[in-house]
């Protein structure tokens, strides 16, 4: 007896968008503090926490479960850097860690430009917008690791201008992407 296959579209919703705007505004908050615009302070660590951290598990999530495994791997690693990212900060005055120095830090940053390296070489065969993404957020963990290797002030700042500029990529193809699906055509080039 043979068995007929019943073939199941998927309908659901491309959660893609949700995980680069988290990712978008929340580098575009931490990097206009590493550009000297403001302090660190509550605004970043909730928004790195909930949209960044936890907001982009949940899209790494639902890219699992439309296998893609380039997105469930980007959006929960990057989700999870953002929640050590806070622990980081918050543990030490919690008191139950000591703080990193900015030499054991470069490290930190360092594994993450390693992994973005790898995650970079994977769009080179996507679109340019997410090639950009990528390309410019390994510069940037480049740039935050090097400002803390040396101690040199001025490398942070560019790093930070550089951080908007990777945000700002990140919250255009997010916004791209729902634009072109209301409308059921490519409105926005991406």
């Amino acid at each position: 007896m043979q068995r007929e296959l019943i073939k199941i579209e998927d309908t659901t919703a491309n959660p893609a968008p949700l995980g680069l705007i988290g990712f978008g505004m929340t580098t575009i908050l931490l990097n206009l503090h590493n550009a000297g615009v403001f302090e660190l302070n509550a605004m970043i660590i909730a928004m790195g926490m909930l949209m960044g951290g936890v907001g982009q598990v949940f899209v790494g999530l639902m890219e699992w479960k439309k296998g893609n495994t380039f997105g469930t791997t980007a959006f929960g690693a990057y989700g999870f850097f953002w929640i050590s990212l806070v622990a980081i900060w918050l543990m030490p005055k919690m008191g139950l860690a000591t703080a990193p120095d900015a030499f054991s830090m470069g490290f930190y940053l360092s594994l993450w430009a390693l992994f973005t390296l790898a995650m970079f070489i994977c769009t080179l065969k996507m679109n340019k917008i997410t090639a950009f993404v990528f390309g410019s957020l390994l510069v940037l963990f480049i740039l935050l690791a090097l400002a803390d290797f040396t101690g040199i002030k001025i490398i942070k700042t560019i790093a930070g201008i550089e951080g908007i500029i990777c945000g700002l990529a990140a919250t255009y193809a997010s916004v791209a992407a729902v634009i072109n699906d209301v409308y059921g055509k490519n409105i926005c080039k991406v």
